[in-house]
């Protein structure tokens, strides 16, 4: 980081993306026409979700980058290791509306990563709608604009599935107070999330390590695997410019992969049986729906639920009409350059 004339040059983290960071008077940001230009008047961001899996990739990056954060957590141990300096973890409850107005005060932006995958009805209206319409307004009370919020590639409000029927309408609200003038948005849809410490890639090696064979439940179903690293660099790149105010950007990496392919290539970078993996085969839908209820009844976090296999009648694939990580001046990581990398390790 080299600091030259009041501004501070910054590489991003990705091999191809430099970032300049700016210091001047907090402004109200608008969306500018023409060039790209960098602006920055960002030197404390809210987190909400700062603890989860996208949540520390991006903490450590704007961390490195001497931002003022504050992460909320119902128990700080939550967090794993201690922060570093810049980092201020603050035990709170998002969802009570008192604690997130005070969370607002003294903030330039806030990044909303708080979502969920399994749940009721009424838990995903609270955590995917209620909590984007609390969040809406506390920021116009606080007068805060700058708002990255993190959706999931196939929000649709008539899509099959309670998970992106809720995610939808929790954008929508969110669109609405932009479109009333008090917030200053970007949205984010990334398709399923890999990495070091997943809950994807991981779970289906450990599934291959365990059970001789794998059924699979939505096994034709195509993906487009991101990997955390780019869509934390995404974030960083929404807060960091103000062309991205007003625009939806579908964060995808390069290859389009059916599950079943997926779960194979687990397997396989993990070592399992030699490194050939386990033979997968496919559930027929009414087998596939009683194994989501029954994983839906055991003890602890479900690995699929009949909401999940409903998600899964469309492919998690780019709809090709919006911008992607691309417009950002990011080139995503292909899976094969980093998932055999942290599940050998394993």
């Amino acid at each position: 980081m080299i600091a030259s004339g009041g501004r501070l040059a910054l590489e991003s983290g990705t091999k191809d993306t430099k970032i300049a960071l700016g210091m001047p008077p907090k402004p109200a940001c608008k969306p500018r026409q023409g060039p790209r230009a960098t602006v920055v008047a960002m030197d404390n961001i809210l987190i909400l979700g700062g603890t989860g899996f996208v949540g520390r990739q991006l903490r450590e990056r704007l961390a490195a980058a001497r931002l003022r954060l504050t992460i909320p957590t119902r128990e700080a141990g939550h967090a794993g290791s201690e922060p570093a300096a810049p980092v201020r973890l603050v035990t709170a409850d998002v969802h009570d509306p008192d604690a997130l107005a005070r969370l607002m005060r003294g903030q330039d932006a806030v990044v909303n990563l708080v979502a969920i995958l399994h749940g009721t009805a009424e838990r995903f209206e609270q955590v995917h709608v209620a909590l984007p319409r609390s969040i809406a307004s506390a920021c116009a009370s606080a007068g805060v604009r700058r708002l990255v919020h993190v959706s999931a590639l196939g929000a649709d409000p008539a899509g099959p599935s309670m998970y992106q029927r809720s995610k939808a309408r929790g954008e929508a609200v969110l669109q609405a107070a932009a479109e009333a003038g008090t917030l200053d948005l970007t949205v984010l849809r990334p398709s399923v999330i890999f990495g070091a410490g997943d809950q994807f890639l991981n779970v289906f090696a450990q599934l291959q390590r365990v059970f001789p064979v794998i059924p699979l439940a939505g096994a034709d179903t195509r993906f487009q695997p991101v990997w955390v690293g780019d869509v934390a660099a995404a974030v960083q790149r929404c807060l960091q410019d103000d062309a991205t105010i007003g625009k939806t950007y579908e964060a995808c990496g390069p290859e389009v992969l059916r599950l079943r392919e997926l779960v194979r290539l687990a397997g396989q970078w993990s070592g399992v049986a030699g490194g050939r993996g386990r033979p997968v085969f496919a559930l027929p839908m009414p087998l596939a729906r009683l194994q989501a209820w029954v994983m839906e009844r055991l003890p602890g976090e479900p690995l699929m639920t009949r909401d999940n296999l409903d998600s899964m009648a469309v492919d998690n694939v780019a709809s090709g009409r919006l911008p992607g990580l691309q417009a950002l001046d990011i080139t995503p990581a292909a899976l094969a350059d980093i998932a055999p990398g942290y599940l050998a390790r394993r």
